[in-house]
């Protein structure tokens, strides 16, 4: 019995986990990714495996939302290399080069915390959270401030005593000084 999970892609673009028995997105099929879950999509009416199509959509989504991993230039020469490069050897060296790249990145990571005592990137998420979190609080209390608006209250405090004189509107008539 095999231990991959079976995905269906039907033809309303839905794709259905077998497993769990359930309609899942594309951030769903990233988690399983992640969390190095083997599984394939079949489609529904061909019976065909389209698991690389999923993955190059799942990619697609990831490149559309915050910094991408891919420049135009990279991606223009990926598809110029269907065309001089014989595609068995560009995946190889782009799959191997990949892999070198993050065991040396997990190697620095290890080294880092070894000698530091913490793992850098953790330090850097949760600084960045912290960061954010502040930020966020300045924001609204700026929002505040500028609307007068109170945070998270129910019902608007009541005015002052002695509110504050409100401004003159500028006459629209200009006069001639001469």
């Amino acid at each position: 019995m095999s231990n991959t999970r079976v995905i269906k892609k039907y033809p309303n673009r839905r794709l259905y986990d077998t497993e769990e028995s359930r309609y899942i997105t594309l951030a769903d099929v990233r988690d399983l990714v992640i969390n190095r879950v083997d599984f394939e999509v079949i489609d529904k009416k061909s019976g065909e495996d389209i698991t690389r199509t999923i993955l190059l959509q799942v990619i697609s989504e990831q490149e559309a939302q915050g910094d991408p991993v891919m420049s135009k230039d990279f991606l223009s020469q990926v598809i110029r290399a269907y065309e001089t490069v014989m595609p068995g050897f560009m995946a190889r060296y782009l799959e191997q080069s990949l892999k070198l790249f993050m065991s040396q990145q997990q190697f620095l990571r290890g080294q880092v915390k070894r000698v530091v005592g913490v793992d850098p990137v953790e330090v850097v998420a949760d600084m960045t959270q912290k960061n954010f979190a502040r930020f966020r609080s300045l924001q609204e209390e700026v929002f505040q401030r500028f609307t007068g608006a109170q945070p998270d209250a129910e019902e608007p405090e009541p005015p002052a005593q002695d509110p504050a004189p409100k401004p003159r509107k500028a006459s629209k008539k200009r006069r001639k000084t001469g």
